[in-house]
């Protein structure tokens, strides 16, 4: 056996299943282990991004890491957007990461780069293989960073040398890596959450973030909101929001400074549940970056590595509100109206309620039309709703791919921006391949429209004719319909609602991707 097959073997015996890969030359050893040796499902992807982010995609909804295999120090670099986004979603992910025969490293060949301090800014854990016979052990202690509460990065750099040298014997099976528990809240921040609760409900917001955002928790949540009269919300970006009919309705607080420091204003109180406190997502010449009015008391309840549905249970049973009904959404029945009247983010979103089936995911990545489906979408079917934490575009098509190979039974329906979507265009390749059940709908404003309304924040005055076309994608118009089709997708565009309309269903009615180019 070599190091390449011990790695896969240790890898598989630790838990992790899947592969999302880029190989070059460095890595070829590996990829013949994954060859020969059952049970890695290894999926290609055409450009680094859409592998990280695939990763994360996959760990969103499995729960469990992925691996990665990536080309030398380039080929990291090319997935590091995506791996700051995954780290920013608490994501576990083993990155493999080839590197040149360590003989070979003073020869400064072309492709000779710093791999550790590449991968460090993006990962909790950077290692590099200094022995065949160690590669058991570090594989092993990769997956286990990985699987931590919350989800880490672990970048594991494997020189070609020790892939192809031999070592003795199989790893022994030591079984699947477990995910630790979480650990109980200290009950201090239980009775100081419930007296101010109690006495201070009306002007108290609970932001709720990371695992808090699921069914389980936002249920407590509202029966603590029902109980008090205070105010449940979550951050602007969640990782995984379990939303629709039958659960609690937790709003995303707002994205522009003005509309969050007017909202918050009237909280003096904020009980933060696995959330950080609201800060602004840039610096705006005079506007505050703590978007919380100041003197407000801020306080921690739970944090990621403690259990935000245990906690939140444990607020509802000393405020007596266990048997509190919270108040959830009804599911809007479909109306012909709803695919009447002009396209605007709002009609959009309405009509998307009634169009995400049951049990759907939804990534979102619809940028400036997007900005309304979280008030528009709120009475569809039960369903999750995946957002980009780190603010890096270009995550939502990979992001698609990874979830739908960790929920194959479930629809995902992908929600994009003309100009984001370029970045990783690439994962409808990976979806063709892999004949995934991904509905990707692009919005084609044929503008960096965010970038236009950015612009005017800042105060920068009004784009001239330069400006402009550093802000526009027009000139040439890209052909949605045409990319897709090229890469395997079957794609079609529509510019009025029941056209819209028409095309979801038909999309979910069929096998496989599809690409729907909606002109704005």
């Amino acid at each position: 056996m070599n190091g390449a097959e011990s790695l896969v073997h240790t890898l598989l015996d630790a838990g992790v299943d899947t592969c999302f890969a880029n190989p070059g030359t460095s890595e070829m050893h590996f990829v013949s282990a994954l060859d020969r040796i059952d049970g890695m499902r290894c999926v290609l992807g055409l450009f680094e991004g859409v592998v990280t982010g695939a990763a994360d995609g996959y760990y969103r909804m499995a729960e469990r890491p992925a691996a990665t295999l990536l080309h030398l120090g380039p080929g990291l670099a090319n997935g590091l957007a995506n791996l700051h986004n995954a780290k920013k979603a608490r994501s576990g992910i083993v990155n493999v990461v080839g590197e040149h025969a360590t003989g070979h490293l003073a020869l400064d060949a072309p492709l000779t780069s710093d791999i550790e301090g590449l991968a460090r800014p993006m990962s909790h854990w950077v290692h590099t293989v200094s022995s065949a016979e160690a590669i058991a052990h570090d594989g092993r202690e990769a997956v286990a960073q990985a699987s931590g509460r919350p989800g880490r990065i672990a970048t594991l750099v494997l020189p070609a040398d020790m892939a192809w040298s031999a070592v003795g014997g199989q790893p022994q099976p030591l079984g699947a890596t477990r995910r630790p528990e979480a650990r109980s809240v200290e009950q201090e921040a239980v009775i100081s959450a419930t007296h101010t609760l109690k006495h201070h409900g009306a002007s108290t917001l609970l932001p709720l973030g990371g695992c808090a955002v699921r069914a389980r928790a936002t249920e407590w949540a509202g029966r603590i909101a029902a109980a008090t009269g205070c105010a449940v919300m979550s951050e602007f970006y969640a990782e995984r929001i379990e939303r629709g009919a039958g659960r609690v309705a937790i709003p995303r607080l707002p994205y522009a400074v003005q509309g969050a420091v007017d909202l918050l204003s009237r909280f003096e109180h904020i009980i933060l549940v696995c959330a950080a406190e609201p800060v602004a997502f840039f610096g705006y010449p005079d506007k505050p970056g703590r978007l919380a009015s100041p003197g407000t008391n801020i306080q921690t309840l739970a944090t990621h590595a403690e259990d935000p549905a245990e906690t939140l249970r444990m607020v509802s049973e000393e405020l007596g509100a266990m048997r509190v009904k919270p108040i959830t959404c009804a599911r809007l029945a479909p109306s012909a109206d709803h695919e009447e009247g002009p396209l605007t983010p709002a009609s959009i979103g309405t009509l998307l309620a009634t169009l995400i089936p049951e049990n759907a995911i939804v990534v979102d990545e619809a940028i400036s039309t997007g900005r309304a489906f979280d008030l528009t979408t709120r009475d569809a079917a039960p369903h999750d709703w995946l957002t980009n934490m780190g603010g890096a575009i270009g995550f939502g098509l990979p992001v698609a791919v990874g979830a739908a190979i960790a929920a194959p039974d479930r629809r995902v329906i992908a929600l994009e921006g003309d100009g984001s979507a370029m970045y990783t265009l690439q994962s409808l390749w990976t979806m063709a391949r892999e004949s995934l059940n991904v509905t990707v709908v692009v919005f084609a404003n044929r503008n960096y429209q965010i970038l236009r309304g950015e612009y005017a924040q800042v105060g920068a005055g009004s784009p001239g004719r330069r400006a402009s076309d550093m802000l526009s994608i027009d000139r040439p118009t890209l052909d949605w319909v045409a990319l897709a089709s090229g890469q395997g997708v079957p794609a079609c565009r529509v510019s009025t609602l029941g056209q819209f309309a028409d095309a979801m269903r038909r999309s979910q009615a069929s096998e496989g991707p599809s690409l729907i180019e909606l002109v704005l």
